[in-house]
């Protein structure tokens, strides 16, 4: 069935990922910050779904990260048929020099480091003439916002860079998806149990597994864009008819109650 590297692969959506394709027969490559985590998670995959699991302990953010994940795979004789560019962090915050390192580092991790990853192994994809390359935007692409506004504007050139992207490579045989999904229950959410249960049930809160369900298929499919959640269908509408005085004084309202 091939390999498939995923990005973050240690935790959160980004194993759900490995495990959904790991139930399709795919070898795995996860790569993440996260050590204990990976080997943890590596041998699990293993044991449960009986295929090769390599993974790879590397802090995204710094340079060359791309070239180091291709040396490796290059070292244990793995072609990547699927690129998983899932790994990324988030804060929400207003902008000053105490949080300027974090910022530094979102660019790094979701502009840098995925934009190297997708030209170095979609050039070897291009070259054999298949190859599938998913990337993770977010709603908040298309919803820039105080509190985020490095994470909305990094989620926004993801979905340019995708796109653009995926007419380069199409005419090769290798697709580009680029998926931008609503709420998901995950920790990034400070929810109580009953509260993240109600969202789901209503559709405003998205499961890990449904997202990744949803985003496999549209990859698989050739989607260029995907954008996962009921939320996708009315908040960055929205959020695009209210006064800018309005989302000036939210956004000081919660700063200050912070």
């Amino acid at each position: 069935m091939g390999t498939a590297l995923i990005t973050g692969g240690s935790s959160g959506i980004g194993l759900e990922y490995a495990r959904q394709l790991a139930a399709m027969g795919h070898g795995l490559v996860l790569v993440s910050n996260q050590e204990e985590q990976l080997r943890d998670a590596a041998a699990e995959l293993s044991a449960e779904y009986g295929v090769p699991v390599e993974w790879l302990y590397l802090d995204l953010s710094t340079q060359g990260c791309a070239q180091k994940m291709l040396e490796f795979c290059d070292s244990k004789n793995l072609e990547v048929d699927i690129l998983i560019n899932n790994a990324g962090i988030f804060f929400m915050e207003y902008l000053g020099s105490r949080n300027l390192q974090k910022a530094r580092t979102m660019v790094n991790l979701h502009v840098a480091a995925i934009t190297e990853c997708c030209i170095l192994f979609g050039e070897r994809m291009k070259a054999r003439g298949a190859g599938h390359i998913l990337i993770m935007s977010s709603m908040t692409a298309d919803i820039p916002a105080p509190g985020i506004a490095v994470y909305s504007a990094s989620k926004a050139y993801l979905k340019s860079f995708g796109l653009g992207l995926s007419y380069e490579l199409a005419p090769f045989g290798v697709s580009v998806t680029t998926i931008l999904p609503a709420a998901v229950d995950t920790g990034l959410y400070h929810l109580g149990p009953r509260m993240r249960k109600t969202g789901r049930r209503l559709g405003l809160v998205q499961s890990p597994e449904t997202l990744v369900r949803k985003a496999l298929r549209a990859m698989f499919r050739g989607r260029r864009i995907r954008r996962p959640g009921a939320l996708n269908l009315t908040v960055p509408f929205l959020v695009r008819l209210l006064p800018s005085r309005l989302i000036d004084r939210l956004g000081m309202k919660w700063m200050n109650s912070d």
